[in-house]
């Protein structure tokens, strides 16, 4: 679709290029009787209060009544939010949210009793009711995972009240969504053309790769006028946030929000610490690539708007969405015809929502539910970065596609240590692919600044996500405040230790942490970076090993999460309880950094 000035509504994009959420509901109207049902039978969750511990017959009909019910308001949910997706402007579509989520906040109401009753049951008595009904053994990760928790789990009646708080636990989430998404409008710029630009979120990742220093600094300062007009507000925000993860880690006896965060998949804290310690290990390196990159642009004072102009002039092509999905698939196709069949499956049929409309959530995802396919949402412009996040979100889609081939509903989901493993291992092949085929040597110059670019935003600058959601969290687990001038400056001093003393650090990019979404899911980001150094391994591995490798990898998308993610990539050969897959990443990205040095 080419670009116009003018963002399009949703009416004028071409229904090749967006989702079919038909696949999910013919309608809204099959939506509204397929909730109504739900509804109702989630008062049935009564019937087997008290009495699940009580049989192995009772413990096994509750479990599957569970994912009956569970599987459905999840494609319930999953709708509602993708139509609101489309356009956040329109009430019909919010009120399909709102519904959704006040379901889903029965549900857990209606069966707050059952995890206390299940781990009563206790290992020694779940193992005897195995032996009896050999059904459960099915569910025997989920259940031993559940007596795991048992110490955090709380009493009957305490776990109901924590049920109801569902009502307004995502509160501060969603106002930073509307405010985000909806509310703020970002003015106009000059594009390299002069020609007058509606700036949105969207286009802003466009003009900061933009080779025109001006537009860069226009798109920069426009955007951050916009979030300082409501920094106190998403101050605020953030601060109930982090006051809310505070609360549930709390009343659930962990030490920390960060344990609370890393329990459910019994991942370390020492991973997470791990993380930011390597990352300062080899902090040197970054200041480096800050370094070599204000040399190259020649540039007396590196800005923040400086951190994404292309080093290698006029290389950055114009790729259309078509010629991105071909480019793909032929990356790809080291994984094997099974995956690029599912591949093409998805380009092809309607699990795709391709360009920005005015409305639509900002950025780009992958989603679905266990009884449809997985759907893929993304704002895309014709260049190199999009083309990546096509190969990035595929990555999460087809992991889902194959984990739903294989695993029963209770295992169908993945935990995020996991899945950004699948997501980052495409883009690696995909590098692998596009350094190997590409011969023009100012492409290849601007292709090896983007794995570096890889490196600096996936590993380093979630990194610095990750430390900055520690220490917000322990300020207030210690009983101090934030404010808009404390996260600024906390965020000014991380900017200032990743990036070292060669970039200027403007008084606008204090506010960065304003705008990020994944801020409102505490410990979130910091997967990235932990996914990225995993996944580097397996996309060698790939290339490498070939279909041994491959044949390794796709049992490893199937598993879903039937094992915690520690031992899933343990099993596919990569450790990270240890500091050496960091290790290894750094040796690459210092190697890439010998390399830009030696082109330019």
């Amino acid at each position: 679709m080419p670009e116009n000035t003018k963002i399009p509504d949703r009416n004028e994009i071409s229904s090749e290029y967006k989702w079919k959420l038909e696949d999910l509901y013919p309608n809204t109207e099959k939506w509204e009787e397929s909730y109504k049902t739900i509804g109702s039978k989630s008062d049935d969750y009564k019937s087997f209060a008290g009495k699940i511990s009580e049989s192995p017959e009772n413990l096994l009909d509750f479990l599957t009544f569970n994912d009956q019910i569970s599987m459905e308001a999840e494609r319930l949910y999953v709708y509602a939010n993708m139509k609101l997706h489309e356009d956040s402007r329109i009430s019909a579509s919010q009120e399909l949210s709102n519904k959704a989520e006040m379901l889903m906040v029965k549900l857990m109401n209606d069966s707050a009793f059952a995890t206390p009753e299940i781990t009563s049951i206790g290992e020694e008595k779940l193992a005897d009711f195995t032996a009896h009904k050999p059904e459960l053994k099915k569910y025997q990760h989920y259940l031993l995972s559940l007596m795991r928790r048992q110490k955090h789990i709380l009493s009957k009646a305490e776990e109901e009240i924590l049920a109801k708080t569902g009502n307004f636990s995502n509160t501060a989430e969603d106002i930073f969504a509307m405010i985000n998404d909806a509310d703020m409008t970002f003015g106009d710029i000059k594009d390299e053309n002069g020609q007058d630009i509606t700036l949105t979120k969207g286009r802003y990742t466009k003009y900061m790769e933009s080779e025109n220093r001006e537009v860069r600094k226009s798109a920069f300062y426009t955007l951050y006028a916009s979030y300082e007009k409501q920094k106190n507000t998403l101050a605020a925000t953030y601060y109930s946030s982090v006051k809310k993860d505070a609360f549930y880690a709390d009343v659930r006896k962990y030490a920390s929000s960060l344990e609370a965060a890393l329990d459910d998949d019994n991942i370390p804290v020492s991973v997470y610490n791990n993380l930011i310690a390597s990352v300062h290990k080899y902090l040197p390196l970054m200041h480096r690539y800050v370094k070599i990159r204000k040399k190259i642009l020649g540039l007396n004072e590196l800005h923040p708007y400086d951190l994404y102009a292309p080093l290698a002039k006029d290389a950055n092509v114009k790729i259309t969405y078509p010629q991105a999905k071909e480019t793909v698939i032929k990356a790809l196709d080291v994984m094997g015809s099974e995956y690029i069949s599912a591949l093409k499956e998805g380009f092809e049929n309607g699990w795709i929502d391709v360009y920005e409309n005015n409305g639509k959530r900002g950025g780009a995802y992958s989603w679905g539910t266990y009884s449809c396919h997985p759907y893929v949402l993304l704002n895309h412009n014709d260049n190199l970065n999009s083309m990546f996040t096509i190969a990035h979100e595929m990555g999460h889609a087809l992991h889902s596609y194959f984990t739903w081939k294989k695993q029963p509903y209770i295992y169908s989901g993945h935990k995020i240590f996991v899945a950004e493993v699948a997501s980052t291992c495409n883009e690696a092949l995909l590098m692998e692919y596009m350094l190997k085929t590409t011969t023009e040597k100012n492409q290849r110059k601007y292709l090896i600044n983007y794995f570096l670019e890889q490196f600096k935003g996936t590993f380093f600058r979630q990194s610095m996500f990750a430390e900055f959601e520690k220490n917000a969290h322990d300020m207030v687990e210690k009983g101090q405040p934030l404010t808009c001038d404390i996260l600024c400056n906390m965020y000014h001093d991380l900017n200032r230790q990743y990036f070292g003393d060669e970039l200027v650090i403007d008084k606008s990019l204090d506010l960065e942490w304003s705008r990020i979404p994944h801020f409102y899911s505490a410990f979130y980001v910091y997967q990235y970076a932990t996914g990225y150094t995993a996944a580097i391994a397996l996309s060698r591995k790939i290339l490498n090993d070939g279909k041994s490798a491959v044949k390794k990898y796709i049992e490893f998308l199937s598993n879903g999460n039937s094992l915690y993610s520690i031992d899933l990539l343990k099993g596919a050969g990569v450790d990270m309880t240890s500091t050496e897959p960091f290790d290894e990443a750094m040796k690459v990205f210092e190697s890439l950094l010998d390399m830009i040095e030696k082109e330019f």
